[in-house]
């Protein structure tokens, strides 16, 4: 292909475009450089085609005629003008000129757009290699991969919970003479034992809450002396009132009755006392009253109290000693202060020889469970014999119910078995050694632990 006819074309173009002006025709200097513009718009095109076709057309290395060496520049598809046929001796030297085969064509081309070993390509149409990179050898190794469970054919996925019991007990520290409460003890005073093993204290607290009380008193008609001491205690309790403390006074004979809800108001307790007017039976049902009272306030949220004002006979129940026992430990949450009416009545009666053996056992016997009950939840038990003792039993009511201790801990034992666990607290020193108190003379003091016996453990399906 002869690469110098788009330049004659071009050439010819421009002498016909330029020839077309009329003789004797003068122009202008605008007509000037509209032709001056026409003619590069139609030069342009034809140089880009020129240039285009030399770039994309191949050079094959021909060999000298003279030298033998490969002269670059030729075309293998570009009949050279005035070059002889293959095979045909040269008229000047005498040699042959040979043309490259398309075989040995496509070899040199391969051996041009071959790249170096490593590096860049070697022209501008090469093949890039890039070089290899070498694997770091102090590299970790990577994790192993992580194992996908399968679960068995037919069962789906499950969340396990469990859940770890916390027990909570009341701690009251009081003066064995006083009954003062014993304040400024630290975690590290207490040791806490279940079934005789020691528990780690999980939060230690001292509280001073509101409380939310019920005063449940016997109101029968066996003896006038019983009920004038059940209502001076009463009045005494509900004078040691604060605005913040929910009471609820509960009465029982034969059946129980609620003469007022939980409340604020003192006037409304004062009210429910003054309508005790005449007994209706002179039966006591205390097993009965007292069961009741403990399935009502298992429903209300926090810690309650009971003060239980009654003689501790028991006369006509459904409910059995065994039974109620089990549903005092069964019941947390609650503790029982204890109140002994008539004792007066019965020294004198006791005295004159009104008592026999049979009514002297069945006092003792009163006397022992209202005990019970109020050990077994931490509370403690009074039996006044004047009427100038109330003030300082409801004194100290009030300080134990108000300043208390509150420990917290996860049993060792986490089976939920449903089985009683007994609770044992004892205070210590800096030295685990039993603690000693002294008064200001440097004598001995001693001092009662109150908290509850045991609880019962939950069971799985509670």
């Amino acid at each position: 292909m002869n690469t110098d006819i788009p330049n004659k074309r071009s050439a010819m173009l421009v002498k016909q475009f330029w020839s077309r002006r009329p003789e004797g025709a003068t122009w202008t200097r605008k007509k000037w450089i509209r032709r001056s513009v026409l003619a590069c718009a139609l030069i342009w095109p034809l140089a880009m085609v020129h240039g285009y076709a030399q770039q994309t057309t191949p050079t094959v290395p021909v060999p000298s005629p003279q030298t033998g060496n490969a002269q670059p520049g030729a075309s293998p598809n570009t009949p050279q003008q005035n070059t002889p046929q293959q095979g045909t001796p040269s008229p000047t030297t005498g040699s042959q000129t040979t043309t490259a085969s398309p075989s040995t064509q496509k070899k040199n081309q391969n051996q041009n757009e071959a790249g170096p070993e490593e590096g860049g390509p070697g022209g501008d149409t090469g093949i890039i290699v890039l070089p290899k990179k070498q694997e770091d050898q102090n590299a970790p190794p990577p994790p192993p991969p992580v194992p996908k469970v399968v679960n068995p054919p037919g069962m789906g996925n499950y969340s396990l919970r469990v859940d770890v019991p916390v027990v909570n007990v009341d701690v009251n520290v009081v003066l064995d003479k006083t009954r003062e409460f014993v304040p400024n003890l630290q975690e590290s005073n207490f040791r806490v034992y279940e079934d005789g093993v020691e528990q780690k204290i999980a939060d230690f607290r001292r509280t001073q809450a509101p409380i939310t009380a019920v005063l449940l008193l016997e109101f029968a008609s066996n003896n006038y002396y019983f009920i004038y001491d059940m209502q001076n205690a009463a009045y005494a309790f509900a004078q040691s009132l604060r605005p913040d403390d929910y009471i609820a006074v509960v009465t029982y004979d034969l059946h129980t009755r609620i003469l007022c809800d939980f409340t604020r108001d003192k006037q409304v307790v004062y009210q429910s006392l003054a309508s005790l007017r005449m007994p209706f039976f002179s039966e006591t049902n205390l097993f009965d009253a007292l069961y009741e009272t403990l399935d009502r306030l298992s429903r209300v949220p926090g810690h309650k109290y009971i003060i239980l004002v009654s003689s501790g006979r028991d006369t006509f129940s459904k409910i059995t000693l065994d039974t109620m026992l089990k549903k005092v430990k069964n019941t947390p949450n609650v503790t029982i202060f204890s109140i002994g009416t008539g004792q007066t009545a019965r020294i004198m009666e006791d005295a004159y020889g009104g008592m026999g053996p049979i009514g002297r056992m069945d006092y003792l016997q009163a006397d022992n469970q209202m005990q019970t009950f109020a050990r077994l939840t931490g509370g403690m038990s009074f039996f006044p014999r004047f009427e100038g003792e109330m003030p300082d039993i409801f004194k100290q009511i009030n300080n134990s119910i108000r300043n208390e201790y509150l420990l917290a801990y996860r049993p060792t034992d986490s089976k939920l078995d449903g089985t009683y666990r007994k609770i044992k607290v004892e205070l210590v020193d800096n030295e685990g050694k039993p603690l000693r108190m002294q008064d200001e003379k440097h004598h001995p003091l001693k001092y009662d632990v109150n908290a509850r016996e045991g609880y019962r453990a939950q069971r799985p399906v509670e």
